[in-house]
Protein backbone atom coordinates (compact mmCIF):
# COMPACT_ATOMS: atom_id res chain seq x y z
CA UNK A 1 0.00 0.00 0.00
CA UNK A 2 0.79 3.50 -0.64
CA UNK A 3 0.29 6.06 1.86
CA UNK A 4 -2.36 9.05 0.43
CA UNK A 5 -2.69 12.43 2.12
CA UNK A 6 -5.91 14.22 0.76
CA UNK A 7 -5.22 18.04 1.91
CA UNK A 8 -8.50 20.62 1.52
CA UNK A 9 -9.74 22.76 3.83
CA UNK A 10 -13.67 21.49 2.75
CA UNK A 11 -14.50 18.92 5.52
CA UNK A 12 -17.11 17.34 3.49
CA UNK A 13 -14.88 17.09 0.45
CA UNK A 14 -11.97 15.57 2.12
CA UNK A 15 -14.60 12.98 3.74
CA UNK A 16 -15.73 12.34 0.57
CA UNK A 17 -12.75 11.46 -1.10
CA UNK A 18 -11.46 9.65 1.82
CA UNK A 19 -14.06 6.82 2.52
CA UNK A 20 -16.16 6.92 -0.61
CA UNK A 21 -13.68 6.36 -3.11
CA UNK A 22 -11.85 2.71 -3.01
CA UNK A 23 -8.42 3.97 -2.18
CA UNK A 24 -7.63 0.13 -0.88
CA UNK A 25 -8.17 -0.97 -4.55
CA UNK A 26 -5.84 1.52 -6.23
CA UNK A 27 -3.08 0.71 -3.71
CA UNK A 28 -3.59 3.39 -1.81
CA UNK A 29 -3.96 3.75 2.11
CA UNK A 30 -5.44 7.48 3.31
CA UNK A 31 -2.81 8.10 6.05
CA UNK A 32 -4.33 11.35 6.75
CA UNK A 33 -6.41 14.01 6.31
CA UNK A 34 -5.12 17.84 6.44
CA UNK A 35 -7.16 21.30 6.12
CA UNK A 36 -4.53 23.62 5.34
CA UNK A 37 -0.88 23.33 3.31
CA UNK A 38 1.19 24.35 6.51
CA UNK A 39 -0.79 20.81 8.13
CA UNK A 40 0.27 18.93 5.44
CA UNK A 41 4.23 20.32 5.33
CA UNK A 42 4.10 20.02 9.13
CA UNK A 43 2.66 16.00 8.85
CA UNK A 44 5.56 15.26 6.04
CA UNK A 45 8.28 15.86 8.69
CA UNK A 46 7.55 12.70 10.84
CA UNK A 47 5.38 10.75 8.09
CA UNK A 48 6.12 8.85 5.21
CA UNK A 49 3.91 9.43 2.38
CA UNK A 50 3.64 8.89 -1.32
CA UNK A 51 1.12 10.90 -2.63
CA UNK A 52 -0.45 13.84 -1.96
CA UNK A 53 -4.37 15.15 -3.51
CA UNK A 54 -4.37 18.69 -2.25
CA UNK A 55 -7.04 21.18 -3.31
CA UNK A 56 -5.76 24.56 -5.19
CA UNK A 57 -7.29 27.48 -3.09
CA UNK A 58 -7.30 27.04 0.26
CA UNK A 59 -6.66 29.83 3.42
CA UNK A 60 -3.14 30.17 4.29
CA UNK A 61 -0.73 28.01 2.55
CA UNK A 62 -2.66 27.04 -0.46
CA UNK A 63 -2.16 24.09 -2.80
CA UNK A 64 0.54 25.85 -5.23
CA UNK A 65 2.48 26.78 -2.12
CA UNK A 66 2.47 23.71 -1.15
CA UNK A 67 3.51 21.98 -3.90
CA UNK A 68 6.14 24.46 -4.07
CA UNK A 69 7.50 23.39 -0.72
CA UNK A 70 7.61 20.06 -1.56
CA UNK A 71 9.18 20.67 -4.51
CA UNK A 72 12.12 22.16 -2.60
CA UNK A 73 12.27 19.11 0.09
CA UNK A 74 15.89 17.43 0.34
CA UNK A 75 15.53 13.00 -0.33
CA UNK A 76 12.23 11.43 -1.95
CA UNK A 77 9.79 13.97 -2.55
CA UNK A 78 6.24 12.86 -2.46
CA UNK A 79 3.71 13.42 -5.99
CA UNK A 80 1.56 16.24 -5.90
CA UNK A 81 -2.12 15.93 -7.41
CA UNK A 82 -3.94 19.08 -7.21
CA UNK A 83 -7.80 19.38 -6.66
CA UNK A 84 -9.42 22.04 -7.81
CA UNK A 85 -12.81 23.53 -8.89
CA UNK A 86 -11.59 25.65 -11.26
CA UNK A 87 -9.59 24.66 -15.22
CA UNK A 88 -7.27 27.64 -15.03
CA UNK A 89 -4.30 27.53 -17.09
CA UNK A 90 -2.55 29.35 -14.05
CA UNK A 91 -2.68 26.45 -11.91
CA UNK A 92 -1.68 23.99 -14.65
CA UNK A 93 1.49 26.78 -15.57
CA UNK A 94 1.97 26.51 -11.60
CA UNK A 95 1.82 22.61 -11.64
CA UNK A 96 4.46 22.25 -14.22
CA UNK A 97 6.71 24.78 -12.66
CA UNK A 98 6.59 22.70 -9.41
CA UNK A 99 6.74 19.20 -10.85
CA UNK A 100 2.67 18.70 -10.47
CA UNK A 101 1.84 16.31 -13.44
CA UNK A 102 -1.77 15.78 -12.17
CA UNK A 103 -4.91 17.38 -12.18
CA UNK A 104 -8.34 16.43 -10.69
CA UNK A 105 -11.04 18.39 -11.43
CA UNK A 106 -14.24 19.05 -8.94
CA UNK A 107 -16.81 17.84 -8.33
CA UNK A 108 -14.39 14.35 -8.80
CA UNK A 109 -14.97 12.16 -11.23
CA UNK A 110 -14.21 8.62 -9.70
CA UNK A 111 -13.75 6.91 -12.78
CA UNK A 112 -10.87 9.81 -13.93
CA UNK A 113 -9.70 9.07 -10.09
CA UNK A 114 -9.43 6.07 -10.65
CA UNK A 115 -7.69 6.24 -14.12
CA UNK A 116 -5.14 8.67 -12.61
CA UNK A 117 -4.69 6.85 -9.51
CA UNK A 118 -3.88 3.91 -11.66
CA UNK A 119 -0.85 5.68 -13.41
CA UNK A 120 0.33 7.10 -10.38
CA UNK A 121 0.46 3.35 -8.69
CA UNK A 122 2.56 1.98 -11.98
CA UNK A 123 4.77 4.70 -11.46
CA UNK A 124 5.52 4.16 -7.36
CA UNK A 125 5.41 0.43 -8.67
CA UNK A 126 8.67 0.58 -11.04
CA UNK A 127 9.77 3.61 -8.87
CA UNK A 128 10.19 1.01 -5.77
CA UNK A 129 11.00 -1.78 -7.59
CA UNK A 130 7.44 -3.52 -6.99
CA UNK A 131 6.34 -6.13 -9.49
CA UNK A 132 2.67 -5.98 -9.92
CA UNK A 133 2.26 -9.26 -10.56
CA UNK A 134 3.55 -10.18 -6.91
CA UNK A 135 2.33 -7.61 -4.90
CA UNK A 136 0.27 -7.47 -2.15
CA UNK A 137 -2.11 -5.05 -1.10
CA UNK A 138 -1.41 -5.47 2.77
CA UNK A 139 -2.67 -2.21 4.94
CA UNK A 140 -0.12 -0.53 6.80
CA UNK A 141 -1.38 -2.93 10.18
CA UNK A 142 -1.11 -6.16 8.14
CA UNK A 143 2.17 -5.04 7.05
CA UNK A 144 3.01 -4.12 10.93
CA UNK A 145 2.10 -7.65 11.78
CA UNK A 146 3.83 -9.16 9.49
CA UNK A 147 7.01 -7.75 10.52
CA UNK A 148 6.56 -8.68 14.26
CA UNK A 149 5.80 -12.49 12.97
CA UNK A 150 8.65 -12.28 10.95
CA UNK A 151 11.38 -11.42 13.58
CA UNK A 152 9.29 -13.73 16.21
CA UNK A 153 11.01 -16.79 13.67
CA UNK A 154 14.14 -15.10 12.09
CA UNK A 155 15.34 -13.62 15.09
CA UNK A 156 18.78 -15.00 14.77
CA UNK A 157 19.74 -14.05 11.15
CA UNK A 158 16.51 -11.27 10.42
CA UNK A 159 17.11 -8.96 7.81
CA UNK A 160 15.56 -5.47 6.94
CA UNK A 161 16.00 -6.20 3.04
CA UNK A 162 14.93 -9.85 2.86
CA UNK A 163 11.89 -9.11 4.91
CA UNK A 164 11.42 -6.20 2.44
CA UNK A 165 11.51 -8.80 -0.37
CA UNK A 166 9.29 -11.10 1.06
CA UNK A 167 6.51 -8.21 1.36
CA UNK A 168 7.34 -7.16 -2.19
CA UNK A 169 8.27 -3.28 -0.56
CA UNK A 170 11.21 -1.21 -0.65
CA UNK A 171 13.50 -1.73 1.95
CA UNK A 172 13.78 2.61 1.91
CA UNK A 173 9.59 2.89 2.29
CA UNK A 174 9.06 -0.23 5.04
CA UNK A 175 12.19 1.47 7.17
CA UNK A 176 9.92 4.24 7.16
CA UNK A 177 6.39 2.69 8.20
CA UNK A 178 7.84 0.34 10.53
CA UNK A 179 9.51 3.97 12.00
CA UNK A 180 6.17 5.69 11.38
CA UNK A 181 3.90 3.11 12.76
CA UNK A 182 5.86 1.82 15.97
CA UNK A 183 8.32 4.79 16.85
CA UNK A 184 11.01 2.41 16.40
CA UNK A 185 13.20 1.37 14.21
CA UNK A 186 13.64 -2.18 12.73
CA UNK A 187 16.90 -2.73 14.30
CA UNK A 188 15.02 -1.79 17.76
CA UNK A 189 12.19 -4.70 17.20
CA UNK A 190 14.99 -7.27 16.14
CA UNK A 191 16.52 -6.53 19.31
CA UNK A 192 13.79 -6.94 21.44
CA UNK A 193 12.50 -10.21 19.85
CA UNK A 194 15.83 -11.51 20.00
CA UNK A 195 16.13 -10.56 24.05
CA UNK A 196 12.56 -12.08 24.55
CA UNK A 197 13.41 -15.28 22.81
CA UNK A 198 16.98 -15.12 24.67
CA UNK A 199 14.63 -14.82 28.49
CA UNK A 200 12.99 -17.78 27.26
CA UNK A 201 16.13 -19.79 26.69
CA UNK A 202 17.70 -18.92 30.05
CA UNK A 203 14.07 -20.60 31.73
CA UNK A 204 16.08 -24.23 30.92
CA UNK A 205 19.38 -24.07 33.22
CA UNK A 206 21.19 -27.15 31.05
CA UNK A 207 21.33 -24.02 27.99
CA UNK A 208 24.59 -22.48 28.67
CA UNK A 209 24.39 -18.87 28.06
CA UNK A 210 27.54 -18.39 25.80
CA UNK A 211 25.25 -21.10 23.23
CA UNK A 212 22.37 -18.77 23.96
CA UNK A 213 24.14 -15.76 22.87
CA UNK A 214 24.63 -17.96 19.36
CA UNK A 215 21.61 -18.97 19.27
CA UNK A 216 19.47 -15.85 19.23
CA UNK A 217 22.49 -13.55 16.44
CA UNK A 218 25.46 -12.58 18.72
CA UNK A 219 28.98 -13.97 17.61
CA UNK A 220 30.16 -12.51 21.08
CA UNK A 221 28.77 -13.48 24.19
CA UNK A 222 29.99 -9.89 25.99
CA UNK A 223 27.89 -8.23 23.65
CA UNK A 224 25.14 -10.44 23.93
CA UNK A 225 25.56 -9.55 28.09
CA UNK A 226 25.65 -5.65 27.67
CA UNK A 227 22.49 -6.01 24.84
CA UNK A 228 20.45 -8.11 28.03
CA UNK A 229 20.97 -6.04 31.00
CA UNK A 230 20.53 -3.22 28.71
CA UNK A 231 16.81 -4.68 27.80
CA UNK A 232 15.93 -6.41 31.09
CA UNK A 233 18.04 -4.44 33.62
CA UNK A 234 19.91 -7.89 34.96
CA UNK A 235 22.56 -9.95 33.64
CA UNK A 236 21.73 -13.32 31.89
CA UNK A 237 22.85 -15.05 34.84
CA UNK A 238 21.11 -12.69 37.66
CA UNK A 239 17.88 -13.43 35.60
CA UNK A 240 18.02 -17.08 35.29
CA UNK A 241 18.43 -16.74 38.80
CA UNK A 242 15.69 -15.08 39.66
CA UNK A 243 13.45 -17.28 36.98
CA UNK A 244 14.24 -20.54 39.71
Amino acid sequence: MYELLIVDDEASSRDILASCFPWDEQGFHVCGQKDSGQEALDYLKDHSVHVILTDISMPGMDGIELAKSVSELEGVRPMVVFLSAYDNFKYAQNAIRYGVRYYVLKPTNFSELKEIFGTIRHELDAKYNVSSDDAQDYSTDEIIQKVLSYLSQNYREGSLSSLAESLYLNPSYLSQLIKQKTSKTFSDLLGEARMKQAALFLKDPDTKIYNISNMIGYVNPNNFARAFKAYWGVTPTEYRSHEK
